[in-house]
């Protein structure tokens, strides 16, 4: 009743009006900035797709350029190896000999060296075509191919007596740790050659994707990348427990960048962590076979 005399609780009611519409103006300028930051993040990321874009343009361009140069030149046989398969062919490549200095084996990375060029002729720019790849030309023309190795050593290249090859560039050799990480699910292996001795696997909560625009779905995803970024640290929490002297991470291509391991590789196993993680060793050390 006093507050009506005096006129309070108009003013009080005024006051309520006010800052509900300062509330609504601040959740309309948080919803514009977050808009204009996803549009700085668009144009970023729209630029760097042109740039890579670009890059692989230019590269079939090049590649383009070769296959007119050269008409007609082709690899004479392609196939994909695995398991013992893969085993048989590395052992017939690890039993040549020749005279000294009879085979040429190069790790060829981007650019092909003179000496490699010079060694496989006409069909050096097959070698290109299938790089990243080990290269082995021997000088009386028998064997002249090309495999891509899962763990490439560094580009070098040497003639000698045999195949200068390791059976661990191709298959799991040795002890090792090998994890699928995806912005849900971690699991990991420790392996000695072929065989798990260990194994470790925990499925985080992340939320899915957002179908609504505006200041929900700026909170939505920020919240999300947070779940993801907790669920990276735990992921980095176990492999760090376990201590392997070797680490191969495969799984979400933007999530692999998040960790320090000796080898990486995208891949889409899907499904139960373990199953998902011997579908992917299986992927991960699997070889092409170029036949130069």
């Amino acid at each position: 009743m006093l507050d009506d005399l005096l006129g309070r609780s108009e003013l009080k009611e005024r006051i309520a009006e006010l800052e509900a519409e300062r509330d609504r103006l601040e959740e309309r300028f948080e919803a514009e900035r977050e808009r204009r930051r996803e549009a700085v993040r668009d144009r970023q990321g729209a630029e760097e797709r042109e740039n890579r874009l670009e890059n692989r343009i230019s590269d079939l361009e090049g590649r383009l350029d070769r296959t007119d140069e050269e008409p007609g030149l082709d690899f004479r046989g392609v196939e994909t190896l695995r398991g013992e398969r893969l085993r048989e062919v590395l052992s017939r490549l690890d039993s040549l000999r020749t005279s000294e200095e009879g085979v040429l084996t190069a790790m060829v990375d981007d650019d092909v060296p003179e000496e490699v060029e010079a060694a496989f002729g006409e069909r050096a720019p097959l070698v290109s075509r299938a790089s990243p790849c080990l290269a082995v030309a021997d000088d009386a023309g028998l064997v002249s191919v090309a495999l891509r190795a899962p763990l490439a050593p560094d580009p070098f290249s040497t003639w000698s007596d045999s195949v200068d090859l390791e059976f661990g560039w191709f298959l799991p050799e040795g002890e090792f740790a090998f994890a699928l990480v995806r912005s849900d699910l971690f699991a990991m292996g420790e392996y000695r050659g072929h065989e798990r001795v260990a194994f470790r696997a925990f499925e985080s909560d992340v939320k899915g994707d957002h179908s609504k625009g505006g200041f929900s779905q700026g909170r939505f995803e920020r919240r999300r990348d947070d779940q993801i970024a907790e669920h990276l640290g735990k992921c980095r929490e176990a492999i760090a427990e376990a201590g392997p002297e070797r680490l191969i991470v495969v799984g979400q291509r933007t999530l692999l960048k998040e960790f320090d391991a000796d080898a990486t590789r995208a891949v889409d196993a899907t499904g139960d962590p373990e199953d998902a993680l011997e579908e992917a060793l299986g992927d991960f050390f699997t070889s092409r076979l170029y036949r130069l």
